[in-house]
């Protein structure tokens, strides 16, 4: 069996972070990814999705983007950018490595890899993320609904629906960036249970909001101390989206109250045959391999302080929405986070 210092468990931008900050602590990280590349969640995205923050604030640690940095990088020059920074990342890292169960082992974790192989680590980061794993909350009706059931993880493009008629379920930068594309395409309803609160991308004489965010120490202050569950975040939009709400094109309704078949029942009580429902409703973090380790509170809750566990010493999370600020979970603020928490296992491993 072999025995390693730190185990990374996850290769997309949480665990590449999280890698180069160890490699900095004088540490020798061995990276687990489950794909075949270290893109982590970003291939699974629709086509059209772009960064919502400039290429300036997209960068991970040692590696700038690179190009135009006022430009909002597109999903596929993402992919491009994390495969290059694991190729010039001095780290040993394995792909199509899925980690099945990591259980407490002495003073450190045993791993059960998917391919029946097992390792030791005397420390180890959690890096799958925030959005490993599609939230399909229980809809009214919607085990009886005989039309198309697409969560947006598995939506790539409008092409497919053109000509249908379409209910989107959310109220967040997904649900309304999907929604106003389909309606280019389709006849759609984005359904929420509250109206959409917007942020504007380019406020106060066009400057983005993530200058902003940075410039007032927003995105770095540590609120997430205060979340008992992630907060709720307004779109961030250039103006496109919500002109194409306030036309109609997608029109926005409150939750629809039941389905029988393709019948779709309103709060007004109006009904009407549905196509397709495209659930906009998030993500959870993909964390089921720690279960033998007890690591989680009611309703799943991580129990952690700004990443470092609260209940099994050596471990460590990277990625995890609000983990310590607004920015936790993405590219400009994981690599904060990431430093922070390997001084923990540089700690812990010279101890011992």
């Amino acid at each position: 069996m072999e025995h390693l210092d730190v185990a990374v468990i996850g290769g997309g931008q949480s665990g590449l972070a999280a890698a180069y900050a160890l490699r900095k602590q004088g540490l020798k990280p061995v990276m687990l990814e489950a794909s075949g590349r270290t893109a982590g969640s970003w291939p699974h995205y629709y086509d059209s999705l772009t960064l919502f923050s400039p290429a300036r604030y997209g960068s991970l640690p040692g590696l700038p983007f690179g190009g135009d940095p006022e430009r909002y990088p597109h999903r596929d020059e993402v992919i491009a950018y994390l495969l290059r920074y694991a190729n010039q990342l001095d780290a040993d890292i394995r792909t199509g490595r899925r980690v099945s169960e990591v259980r407490a082992d002495g003073e450190g974790f045993a791993l059960a890899l998917e391919d029946g192989s097992r390792l030791t680590a005397r420390a180890m980061v959690a890096a799958t993320g925030g959005f490993g794993q599609p939230n399909r909350p229980a809809l009214s009706g919607l085990d009886s609904f005989n039309g198309t059931v697409l969560h947006v993880a598995d939506y790539r493009a409008p092409d497919p629906f053109a000509g249908q008629r379409i209910v989107v379920v959310g109220g967040g930068d997904s649900a309304v960036q999907v929604a106003t594309e389909l309606a280019t395409h389709a006849r759609v309803s984005l359904a929420s249970r509250a109206p959409i609160k917007w942020f504007t991308q380019r406020p106060l004489g066009g400057t983005d909001l993530h200058f902003w965010l940075k410039a007032t120490g927003l995105d770095i202050a540590p609120l997430g101390r205060l979340q008992r569950a992630p907060a709720t975040m307004a779109v961030i939009d250039d103006g496109r989206h919500k002109a194409a709400l306030a036309a109609g094109a997608p029109d926005r309704r409150p939750m629809f109250t039941g389905i029988d078949g393709s019948k779709m029942t309103w709060g007004d009580g109006t009904v009407e045959d549905i196509d397709a429902i495209v659930p906009a409703t998030g993500y959870w973090p993909d964390l089921g391999y720690l279960a033998p380790l007890d690591a989680f509170g009611g309703q799943g809750r991580r129990l952690h302080r700004d990443g470092t566990s609260l209940t099994q010493t050596g471990l460590a999370y990277v990625g995890l929405e609000w983990q310590r600020s607004l920015s936790s979970a993405s590219l400009r603020g994981v690599g904060r986070d990431a430093e922070r928490i390997a001084r923990r296992p540089a700690a812990h491993l010279a101890r011992r």
